[in-house]
């Protein structure tokens, strides 16, 4: 298999299909993923928490990766997750790009980078100006 295969995989499995079990199957022990949570490493436990965090505010998860670069070790991707709201089944489409180092068919290294702004907006979490609102200096502020 390749280490593209075992990604689209890793998103299928564990993203889709909502299957924290398997996320041992695609992490090395020692595995810390980096950018999903600024200022802040992701282990393997993490993600059981992560995965079901985002599952319990979301229906069903689609992840397309239509575009992946692979490179020895490495692989390179753009994401686009489709879901929806899980309190009012509004659709939401949120993108990212992730790069993993593999080892024995295990991740060792991910690095990731999503549109957290867009999400949180499409929750109705932030304003749906926010990007645009912060870029002129002003502030967001909540009552």
């Amino acid at each position: 298999m390749t280490n593209s295969e075992i990604l689209r995989k890793w998103y299928s499995e564990v993203w889709e299909n909502g299957n924290t079990e398997a996320i041992d199957q695609f992490f090395a022990p020692e595995t810390m993923a980096e950018g999903l949570i600024p200022e802040m490493q992701v282990g393997a436990d993490d993600f059981r928490d992560l995965v079901m965090a985002f599952r319990h505010i979301l229906g069903d998860i689609k992840v397309e990766l239509p575009k992946i670069i692979e490179n020895g070790d490495w692989v390179s991707a753009i994401l686009h997750v489709r879901t929806f709201r899980a309190d009012n089944g509004a659709p939401m489409e949120v993108t990212g790009q992730v790069m993993a180092r593999f080892k024995d068919e295990k991740m060792v290294e991910a690095y990731n980078h999503f549109d957290f702004i867009s999400f949180f907006e499409e929750l109705g979490q932030f304003p749906s100006d926010t990007l645009p609102v912060c870029m002129t200096g002003q502030r967001l502020d909540w009552a």
